[in-house]
């Protein structure tokens, strides 16, 4: 665990787009319900089949969401980075988790109590249109992966994670690079892939010179060139 240095809840809960409606007065009875967590890489956070209290907004660090198989096999579902929010789905079905949450990297978490959220709800009908938008946007992203896996090759859907990778601004570009936020191994499960057809697809796509491989970092010569192999 890292030094339990003392944050500010209140501050940090501000900044955190879920509340950004919020007046301060509400945010302080958030803040009151609110614990912080510190989680070093490789903790778990909670296992399939552990009761839901709450949800997680993940300050810093990086947290997947997985399934494993009888078999003990690793299916990621999620990778979730700063900012990101999760939990909340299963927090209003009063269920218990169906996935476990993992730590990648040493991160800070808020867990925000069910009951403090029911609070402010009712108080706030922003709030449930922020909630009912994110959990929007998370089923939109999961059809859209159903669609990934059925409908599209192993090449196609890397080469489709590598150009969503890419900021804005060097959507066409020239010589630009992504850096693979965690490991092969977790990348090529949130594809669906095992681990030995994403590393041959890459190798693939480095002998067509569409990309270079530098550890995590994927140079791209030609964000164009690398598109016309998408579809």
């Amino acid at each position: 665990m890292h030094g339990n240095h003392p944050i500010n809840i209140e501050a940090l809960l501000t900044h955190v787009p879920l509340f950004n409606s919020l007046a301060p007065e509400e945010i302080s009875r958030i803040a009151k319900s609110t614990r912080e967590i510190h989680a070093s890489k490789g903790d778990i956070l909670f296992h399939k089949g552990d009761p839901c209290s709450g949800f997680h907004l993940l300050v810093y660090g990086q947290i997947k969401l997985a399934f494993t198989s009888q078999q003990g096999s690793e299916k990621v579902v999620e990778i979730l980075t700063q900012g990101q929010s999760f939990g909340e789905a299963i927090m209003f079905m009063d269920k218990p988790y169906i996935v476990f949450a993992q730590a990648l990297t040493d991160s800070l978490l808020l867990h925000v109590s069910k009951a403090a959220v029911y609070e402010e709800l009712q108080r706030d009908h922003n709030l449930c249109r922020k909630m009912l938008a994110g959990m929007a946007m998370r089923l939109h992203q999961l059809m859209t992966d159903v669609e990934s896996y059925s409908l599209h090759s192993g090449k196609q859907r890397i080469i489709g994670y590598l150009l969503r990778e890419l900021p804005e601004s060097e959507h066409d570009g020239i010589n630009v690079a992504v850096t693979l936020p965690t490991n092969k191994g977790v990348i090529a499960s949130r594809l669906n892939l095992t681990q030995e057809h994403f590393s041959r697809i890459l190798h693939e796509l480095t002998e067509l010179g569409l990309i270079v491989v530098e550890g995590r970092k994927i140079h791209i010569p030609s964000v164009v060139k690398l598109r016309k192999h998408e579809g």
